[in-house]
């Protein structure tokens, strides 16, 4: 008897043929010891683009690229769109090689992919990730798990989409559109396009910067069928070698046979009723309207004997309030990018109870239990998230994506002990720990496409131990194989006097680690500060550096913000203003020497220093501290500190409420705040997780670094056995 299935890839679709049933599988107890030193690589928000994509026969060949293989055509985006996007959308394909080039010398078998593994779901792009992970798969036996993010797919099912800003010849972006949207089938220009149907568009307008729009179906953003067929055996179905499979639909939980999992695991068995208002089914009630059903890929796998991977699928496309009834519109649905557990709870509530019956059998069988998803779970600002809403406002910093405190409780409250999650692009450790005495470990895991790039691995242990270490990417073969392309871009920008043109010192970077800290800096000046930041205190920071933020901080007297910039830039002020601002840099100095600093010393360094640590703290917790030298983050906590002080004093002196701190200050001792409390309040680079206790353990020394990829080999194509494998 045949113990296997032979599966038949198409373009788009999976065929199942040659299956010959297993005989049933009783489930039996295991002994979590037969994981123990297992290892699980976990690579969110690798956000894929096949930069060597075959457009040609949609009359776009690319750009002549020099490679170690010879001459190739590059079919890239922008620097401009990468410096304004906070992923990278070029050279993470040369970092997911390096990347899983290294996890093939660890010998690791095991690889979660928590959503966006894709961006946006282009079928060129599917197709090119597809034959990386085959050819990973087939060369060293690393089996890939995927769950889907907001990018794969960005609606449940296919429609047309595009980008106007990949890269053409003389340095012009080049349009891209599917042969379905308004520019093929209207023949429109960008120009005559409404700004909200432009996908990447943000207020960037220049239409003497493109080329006339090429029309290619390699495109269109795919959904939910499309992409689970494609990569279907990276985690998505069931196939021969694993111990167990499941989804939330499947009726059959006692006992196991490939047959049964695969027949139950069938797309079409896959759906649940999603409405405007919450989840639909037994949960639906009388005022519900707008209903659908939509697929869920989520699902349980067991691919060794004692681990269980869960991986969950936490996109939620809510239907919009009135919409036309078709079901297969991808316009009825809002994006699923801000929704994450919060609607969850709320939409898609039986996976809550599926997760709950799933941790009760993995207690009782014995099994070692991890999920993953796209989406956190927990908290990811390091408490500092009622700080940004006050200093930011409430909509700002991507706010909204964080889970409320009911929301965490609910998860926690499955008996969930661990989770790994994406989406954000930052590294992060959030630990919950309930009055039930439930603890959840929710883990953010960094991008390969953005600052620090780097994976998480997690090693089981005895005990209940999970060892998390984290892994950076310095030296990646090949990450400046494209900037003769980007260098052309600048002079054209340069030529036609484009506004906010990106700075050229991007291409002066050393090694991967650099140009993703360079992406960052641009990214902070041309987006994050703009956008986020308020104006004042945007406008302060520019004529201040560390002494003057100090002196500030020991300030008594109020004076108003043309006061205070007249005292900072010597310029003609009040006599009283004068003498205050010489005493608050007296104290100032006081201040420094006590904590074993120098006032001079703070004078280093600018608001363009404290800006760019802010994002990288923010981005990658204490991973940043290798790139922020020792000396100035103890400036950072000293002023965090006494602008604390500072407002506690006033407010022991003066009626808070008739005369407060000014609001300057308030701000200035707000965003520093912030600045330390990035730095984490657990563990984030190389830990230790209990999870029978809860408890967490740094296995960092203090002058560790994490765990860094340095190779300078070239990582192998994927083999052409494949249609659509490129190098």
């Amino acid at each position: 008897m045949k113990k296997y299935c032979c599966f038949v890839v198409s373009t788009l679709f999976i065929f199942i043929t040659g299956c010959a049933p297993e005989p049933p599988q009783q489930i039996q107890s295991t002994n979590n010891q037969n994981t123990a030193a297992l290892q699980i690589a976990f690579m969110p928000d690798i956000h894929f683009h096949d930069i060597y994509a075959d457009f040609s026969g949609d009359h776009f060949s690319g750009l002549p690229t020099t490679t170690p293989y010879g001459t190739q055509h590059a079919s890239i985006r922008s620097m401009r769109a990468q410096l304004h996007s906070t992923r990278l959308f070029n050279e993470n394909y040369f970092a997911l090689l390096a990347a899983l080039d290294d996890i093939a010398q660890r010998n690791i078998k095991y690889v979660a992919l928590p959503g966006d593994f894709s961006d946006d779901g282009q079928p060129a792009h599917l197709r090119g990730l597809k034959s990386i992970l085959d050819q990973y798969h087939r060369q060293y036996g690393i089996e890939f798990f995927a769950a889907p993010g907001n990018h794969d797919p960005t609606r449940p099912f296919s429609h047309p989409a595009g980008k106007e800003d990949y890269l053409g010849i003389d340095g012009k972006e080049q349009p891209i559109f599917s042969k379905q949207h308004p520019l093929c089938t209207q023949q429109m220009s960008i120009q005559e396009m409404p700004i909200q149907e432009i996908p990447m568009q943000k207020k960037h307008r220049h239409e003497a910067q493109r080329h006339p729009v090429v029309c290619s179906d390699e495109v269109q953003e795919l959904g939910y069928h499309a992409i689970m067929d494609l990569l279907g055996e990276h985690g998505f179905y069931p196939k021969a070698g694993y111990r167990y499979f499941e989804t939330p639909y499947s009726a059959q939980k006692n006992h196991y046979d490939l047959a049964t999992a695969t027949r139950e695991a069938k797309f079409e068995n896959r759906h649940y009723e999603i409405c405007h208002q919450g989840t639909g089914g037994v949960y639906k009630q009388a005022n519900y309207s707008d209903c659908y059903h939509l697929p869920d890929s989520s699902y349980l796998v067991e691919p060794v004997d004692g681990l269980w991977l869960l991986a969950i699928d936490a996109n939620v496309y809510q239907p919009e309030m009135g919409s036309n009834g078709n079901a297969q519109d991808p316009d009825n649905f809002m994006g699923s990018s801000d929704a994450g557990y919060n609607k969850v709870i709320s939409h898609k509530t039986h996976l809550l109870e599926w997760i709950t019956d799933v941790v009760a059998r993995a207690q009782a069988q014995g099994k070692t239990l991890i999920a993953f998803s796209h989406f956190p779970m927990l908290e990811f600002y390091d408490g500092a998230g009622g700080d940004i809403a006050q200093l930011m406002g409430e909509q700002k910093f991507q706010l909204n994506r964080n889970p409320s405190t009911n929301t965490s409780k609910a998860l926690a409250d499955t008996g969930l002990k661990i989770h790994v999650a994406g989406h954000m692009h930052i590294n992060d450790t959030g630990v919950y720990r309930g009055e039930n005495g439930n603890v959840l470990f929710n883990i953010q895991a960094p991008s390969l496409a953005a600052y620090i790039p780097a994976y998480k691995i997690l090693t089981i242990k005895q005990n209940q131990q999970v060892e998390v270490e984290t892994v950076a990417l310095k030296e990646v073969p090949r990450f400046d194989e494209l900037f003769a392309h980007y260098r052309a871009e600048w002079n054209y920008l340069q030529s036609i006097n484009a506004p906010d043109i990106w700075d050229n010192k991007i291409l002066q970077a050393k090694n991967y680690h650099q140009f993703t800290e360079w992406h960052l800096r641009e990214l902070a000046r041309l987006r994050f500060l703009p956008q986020e930041w308020p104006a004042d205190i945007r406008a302060l920071l520019m004529q201040l550096n560390g002494m003057q933020l100090l002196t500030l901080s020991q300030l008594k007297t109020d004076i108003s913000l043309a006061q205070l910039t007249a005292a900072i830039n010597d310029q003609d002020s009040d006599e009283a203003v004068r003498q205050a601002w010489q005493l608050a840099t007296k104290q100032a100095e006081i201040v420094a020497q006590k904590n074993g600093l120098t006032l001079a010393s703070f004078a280093d360094w600018t608001d363009s220093d404290l800006s760019v640590d802010f994002y990288r703290l923010w981005s990658a917790d204490q991973l940043a501290l290798q790139d922020i030298s020792a000396q100035r983050f103890a400036h950072y906590q000293l002023l965090a500190q006494q602008f604390l002080l500072s407002e506690n004093n006033h407010s022991t002196t003066n009626n808070t409420v008739e005369n407060p701190l000014p609001l300057y200050q308030q701000r200035l001792g707000k965003l520093i705040n912030i600045l330390v409390k990035f730095s984490g309040d657990a563990p984030s680079d190389h830990f230790l997780l209990q999870l029978d206790t809860g408890e967490i353990t740094s296995l960092s020394s203090a002058t560790e670094p994490s765990t860094v990829i340095a190779s300078t080999a070239i990582p192998s194509p994927p083999s052409h056995d494949t249609e659509q494998a490129m190098p």
